[in-house]
């Protein structure tokens, strides 16, 4: 039986073996019967006819694919392109808004300005057309057009949000206008300096009201930027900044119409770590603002211990890397010296009597940072000098030192401050905005004329629950030294007031929500107390803001 089975199986290995070995034979046997044969080719050559159709289309699809690939690769670069250019660079800057601006992006180059944080452009991710071009080759035709379709609305959109009507200029370099439309509503108890952005409490009058309540847009701001091309290894740019608080016309309602106000204007050469910056800027010795939608046109806590003003300058900033997280910046340069004098005519210009002095002031800083909690630990240290001449030979050396500080407190909280003490600072907001005080008659040669020794400071805490709201709690006190005010008590200073001021003291808690990136909305309430050498007097503001940036 073992045997029978023996002999099937080699049979079967056998015929097995017979036909591997005829089947190529009768293969090409085949192959020459249909070339020999006309009517068995025809069959074939559609077939053939059709598979090199399709072979033809999948490589045009394959070239769109490739050009679809190529326009977003470009449209990538472009977009890109232009967020960079929009990131100038600056130093510290608060990240919603500060007395700086509605923020909108981080630290500190310029605390006056607007700087609108548009929304990211989203793109088509860079794999999207690999993926498609590696699918199966059996992937349905109609797909694949569908696929395309879908891709080419996409880049249609694309190209038409890159080709909308920019602002144009003379020249061939990108400019940029932006800003902040700031709608402000208010209710004041109290008598104060100004009702829609108060710095004091004031007398009250026997026919004032004990409270008021009134609407503003005057610290909406426009800001024109213009980026050039690069002058010996720098990046040069300019912009120019300006709001409608700049007074209120003579006409029916003109509390409602502000006046257009030069705030600051700028022109830049940024190296790799050096910047020569030229124009009218913020004190860049004291470069520290609260974070305020209530008060824009003039920053927080100002005649409170905030030094501020908007003064013609040349400086030069240079960046020292002591590490990967810690560097040294150097800022040094001479500026307008302003005194806070009121003009003398409304179409000339004259000299302030810090000007008149024939030279210019001179200040600098030395800031420390560190990175910490994705922050900058920042210190900083400031001096000033400028030289007042009052006429008939009488001088006033106007100096003061300053100290600011960055400070996280985790990725939750962040403390700021600033301190400063000096004399003489009536036209950079120290001293509550007085200058000077003289012991008698101004046009007497026997007057006897001093600057006013003052200091003054302020804090904030900063808690930010999240991206898109926080929570801001700030106090700031001014103080002239009453023991030389008590000397020329019977004198009126010469630049602020009916009465010689001892203390000024603000404090605010305010609550900013940025919902989308271009709009922002904040309720702050504010105390004001403003104390003079015979009197006191103390005001509240509420304050709700909506603004629009663009």
């Amino acid at each position: 039986m073992s045997d029978n089975r023996r002999r099937w199986m080699r049979s079967k290995v056998f015929l097995a073996a017979n036909v591997l070995f005829l089947t190529p034979a009768l293969v090409k046997s085949q192959e020459a019967k249909s070339a020999a044969t006309p009517n068995a080719s025809s069959s074939s050559a559609d077939l053939t006819g059709e598979v090199r159709a399709l072979v033809e289309t999948v490589r045009e699809l394959q070239a769109q694919v490739q050009a679809l690939h190529s326009q977003l690769s470009e449209l990538r670069a472009k977009v890109q392109g232009t967020g960079t250019d929009a990131h100038a660079p600056s130093a510290e800057r608060e990240p919603i808004v500060s007395s700086q601006a509605p923020v909108l992006a981080k630290g500190v180059g310029d605390p006056y300005s607007v700087f609108p944080a548009g929304e990211q452009s989203t793109f088509v991710p860079s794999n999207a057309n690999a993926t498609q071009a590696s699918a199966p080759a059996n992937e349905a035709l109609e797909g694949r057009v569908s696929k395309l379709e879908d891709d080419q609305q996409l880049i249609d959109a694309k190209l038409t949000d890159q080709n909308q009507t920019k602002v144009e200029s003379g020249s061939k370099y990108r400019v940029r206008l932006s800003g902040v439309v700031l709608v402000n509503l208010f209710e004041n108890r109290g008598s104060i300096d100004n009702a829609d952005f108060p710095a004091l409490a004031t007398a009250s009058t026997p026919f004032d009201s004990p409270g008021s309540f009134g609407g503003s847009l005057r610290q909406s701001q426009i800001r024109l930027q213009v980026f050039g091309p690069e002058m010996w290894g720098a990046r040069t740019s300019a912009d120019i900044n300006s709001d409608f608080a700049g007074g209120v016309p003579n006409a029916p309602n003109g509390a409602v119409m502000g006046l257009p106000r030069l705030r600051t204007g700028t022109i830049r050469l940024d190296w790799a770590n050096t910047s020569i910056v030229a124009g009218q800027d913020f004190l860049f010795f004291s470069p520290l603002q609260p974070t305020s939608l209530a008060s824009v046109a003039t920053p927080p806590l100002a005649y409170s211990g905030d030094l501020w003003a908007w003064t013609p300058q040349v400086r030069i900033e240079h960046r020292i890397e002591l590490s990967e997280t810690s560097h040294l910046l150097l800022e040094g340069g001479i500026l307008d010296s302003l005194t806070g004098d009121l003009p003398e005519s409304q179409f000339g210009r004259y000299p302030s009597w810090g000007e008149q002095s024939g030279q210019p002031a001179y200040a600098g800083r030395i800031a420390w940072s560190h990175r910490a909690f994705g922050q900058n630990i920042t210190l900083g240290e400031g001096v000033y000098y400028g030289r007042q001449y009052w006429g008939l030979d009488r001088h006033v050396n106007g100096w003061a030192a300053t100290t600011d500080l960055t400070l996280p407190l985790g990725p939750r909280f962040t403390f700021t401050g600033a301190f400063y003490r000096g004399r003489g600072l009536g036209g950079l907001g120290g001293g509550i905005g007085q200058d000077i005080v003289l012991s008698g008659s101004f046009v007497s040669a026997a007057t006897v004329i001093q600057g006013i020794d003052s200091m003054g400071g302020w804090a904030q805490l900063k808690f930010k629950p999240s991206a898109k709201f926080e929570i801001n709690g700030a106090f700031g006190q001014d103080n002239p030294f009453a023991s030389q005010l008590r000397l020329f008590a019977t004198t009126t200073p010469a630049v602020y007031g009916s009465e010689l001021l001892t203390r000024n003291r603000s404090a605010f808690a305010n609550f900013i929500c940025q919902p989308k990136s271009n709009i922002l909305m904040s309720i702050e309430y504010l105390r004001l107390r403003t104390i003079g050498l015979n009197d006191s007097f103390s005001a509240n503001h509420i304050n709700l803001a909506l603004g629009y940036i663009f």
